[in-house]
């Protein structure tokens, strides 16, 4: 299955606007997930002036067969000036809302935990009205490194679920559905007013009712916001697409999980767990915690 559908077709890019992103990134030294994870929304993303930060990378310590992010060279020690430099990154590009995520840290004892926090309480500095999310790896279930992550207050937690349980072993061998879950549970316990979210990709060979049985078990564990979008596969050495998803049935989820409670649903071929994500501004407005 090689040929995309029409729906998953992007615009070109303004290409002088997305150099100047890359400029100031390049600049400061940071890295994306738009980059180096292949994103079909770069070219918007950038020329709205916007990046999902990645930190302690780009090398991964899990090598997922779905993900394009290089889990061939070995990790670097962390970076001290990372938390200053992504600061400085979102005064410059004047940023409203900011995503910052991380590779898999594995090697590390807190799993990164406190990068995530440096880099927080940075940004807070330079630029508080800022509205921060935070999409972390699962931490290999050190909820001590979860709380001191979410004692710096982001205003989102993210954590993407991925896929079905059934397809865990091919697609996220080194994951686990009720970690992934416990993680989302014990956020909202911890820091009720703290907004969470997670995403999981479809086209892997899912059904309709699997799908479905992800967003029941979800809002179980009363995780706030969604995004379903359409995997793409990013090279040959990849899990293939098993299927491409029409934007109808992507409609119709979006529909079902807003019947079952979520405060928002971003679900489309293109949608990815960053996509859009200063949308929440809007969220927090009309639903304040």
């Amino acid at each position: 299955m090689t040929v995309k559908p029409e729906w998953l077709r992007v615009k070109a890019p303004q290409w002088q606007r997305v150099g100047s992103v890359k400029e100031i990134l390049r600049d400061l030294g940071l890295n994306t997930v738009c980059e180096e994870a292949s994103c079909p929304n770069i070219g918007e993303c950038f020329n709205a002036g916007t990046a999902t930060f990645l930190i302690m990378g780009p090398a991964c310590t899990r090598a997922c067969p779905y993900c394009d992010i290089d889990f061939e060279k070995k990790p670097q020690a962390l970076d001290p000036l990372e938390p200053l430099n992504l600061a400085e990154a979102v005064r410059r590009l004047k940023l409203n809302h900011v995503v910052i995520t991380s590779v898999n840290r594995d090697d590390l004892t807190d799993g990164g935990a406190m990068q995530f926090q440096r880099c927080i309480a940075e940004v807070r500095k330079v630029s508080p009205q800022t509205t921060i999310e935070v999409l972390i790896p699962d931490l290999c279930g050190n909820w001590e490194a979860l709380a001191a992550i979410l004692a710096a207050k982001p205003e989102v937690l993210n954590h993407n679920t991925e896929t079905v349980p059934r397809l865990y072993r091919r697609v996220r061998p080194q994951g686990d559905y009720a970690r992934s879950r416990e993680l989302l549970r014990r956020t909202r316990e911890l820091a009720p007013e703290i907004y969470t979210k997670s995403g999981i990709m479809v086209g892997l060979g899912e059904t309709d009712e699997e799908v479905r049985q992800v967003m029941r078990d979800l809002r179980e564990d009363s995780c706030d916001i969604l995004t379903i979008g359409q995997y793409l596969q990013p090279s040959q050495k990849h899990l293939g697409v098993q299927e491409f998803v029409t934007p109808q049935q992507f409609e119709a989820w979006r529909n079902y999980g807003e019947e079952i409670g979520f405060l928002q649903v971003v679900s489309s071929p293109l949608t990815r767990s960053s996509y859009h994500a200063e949308q929440v501004r809007e969220l927090m407005e009309r639903y304040p915690r």
